[in-house]
Formats: structure tokens, C-alpha cells, sequence
């Protein structure tokens, strides 16, 4: 059985999550800015289709991609020297975000709700909530947004509206979180594509202790610049 939320309510210990569905912690309670960066603190995360409950998630194993081990292909990389996508952090967060919550021929819905969008455009605002985009001619055509706190990345959902926009956006994500100093990007759930790029699997206790050290300390939330450097 899962746990009810209030808005005072604190989040259980993550090893109460469900293991069928793998992670499902809690229900309830609200996305207000100090409520989603709790749940980020605790590797925890919400994910709820329109019209449901809000849900809370911290699946066992979790999905990460340490920066370091990207893996860019030989297309990839052929991508990336050509110059012909240009890269921007932070122009466009609401359009990336919009972008992402777009029905796509494989899903028959989103579950990125005007909610959530309100929630992480605010957070955006902040400071706390990036957008990484590939434009091309001038046209938005790729990207991804996530969260940063300390030195630790949450990846929320990416978008390709041509052939590896989003892909190169990643590139230049953990290239230059890597020079940062971040040590781990979180995906939330396994796909095969995500494996493809260097993702892989680590148990959730291993998870949670490392964002217990990597959001240690001060918070440095600002907009973000990139080093024009991949």
C-alpha cells in the first residue's frame, strides 16, 4: 500500500516503494517548488498520466548516465563536427518542455500536464529547471530538460524533430557537465535507447546515497551558460 500526501505530509523512506509497479511510493500532495525539490533530493520523482492522482516514483534499479561514459557514435559524431545544429541553454525552456509533452506516433497520450509544465516552467524561474536546445536555421528543432541540484542532473524528457537533434544535446549536456563537475545524470527508467548513449542500471540504495553527496552544500541556482566547447 502506498502513502497519501498532504502538502505537510514528508515523503516515506523510498524502500517503501512498490515493486509492482517497480518504484510507486505515494499519492497526493502538490508540485510546489519545495515539494519537487524534496522528492529530487530523495531520488524521488512524479510521473502520473492527466486526470490521475499526482504519483511519486523511485524505481529499484535506477537508470543514470555517469557524464563520462556517454557514448557518441560514429554518426553522432559526424553530427556534431558538421556545425549544423547550434546549441543554446536556456532560451526556450516553456518551448522544449511544450515540444516534450507533444503526443508522439508510439504514445497514445503524455504525462507531462499543463500541471507539471506550470510546476517546472516556475522552477525554471528559479533557476533550478534547464533546457538544452538544438536549433537549426534558426528553428527549434531538439532538446531536453531537466533539473540541477549541487552537482547532480535530473533528466526529465527529450524531444527530436530532426535527425539527432536531441541526441546532440545530450552530447553537449554531459560534455559539459563533465567539466562542471557533475558526476551523474539521472534517466529515471531504463530504454533501450538511453543503453545506447551509456546508460545504465545501479540499485537504488547506491542511487540515493550518491544524491545524498552530490546535493550536498549551498544551492547555485542561475541560468546556464555552455562552453562553446565539444
Amino acid at each position: 500500500m502506498i502513502a497519501l500526501l498532504h502538502d505537510d505530509t514528508p515523503f516515506p523512506p523510498v524502500e517503501q516503494a512498490l515493486r509492482t509497479p517497480n518504484g510507486l511510493l505515494a499519492a497526493g500532495g502538490s508540485l510546489t517548488p519545495a515539494r519537487l525539490l524534496d522528492a529530487y533530493r530523495h531520488g524521488i520523482f512524479p510521473w502520473f498520466n492527466p486526470g490521475d492522482p499526482i504519483l511519486w516514483w523511485s524505481p529499484d534499479p535506477r537508470t543514470v548516465l555517469f557524464p563520462e561514459e556517454f557514448k557518441i557514435s560514429r554518426s553522432l559524431r559526424k553530427t556534431l563536427r558538421s556545425g549544423v545544429y547550434e546549441v543554446r541553454t536556456d532560451t526556450a525552456f516553456e518551448r522544449v518542455i511544450r515540444a516534450c509533452a507533444a503526443p508522439r506516433e508510439a504514445q497514445g497520450g503524455t504525462w507531462i500536464t499543463e500541471d507539471m509544465i506550470t510546476a517546472y516552467v516556475r522552477l525554471h524561474w528559479m533557476g533550478v529547471a534547464h533546457s538544452v536546445e538544438t536549433w537549426r536555421h534558426g528553428e527549434l528543432v531538439g532538446g531536453l530538460y531537466g533539473v540541477s541540484i549541487g552537482r547532480m542532473f535530473y533528466g526529465e524528457s527529450m524531444f527530436s524533430r530532426s535527425t539527432d537533434a536531441s541526441k546532440v544535446a545530450l552530447a553537449h549536456l554531459a560534455a559539459q557537465l563533465q567539466r562542471w563537475g557533475y558526476d551523474m545524470i539521472d534517466c529515471q527508467m531504463h530504454t533501450a535507447h538511453l543503453a545506447s548513449l551509456g546508460a545504465r542500471e545501479i540499485p537504488r540504495a547506491e542511487f540515493v546515497q550518491r544524491v545524498q553527496e552530490l546535493t550536498r552544500g549551498p544551492d547555485n541556482f542561475t541560468q546556464w551558460q555552455f562552453d562553446q566547447i565539444i
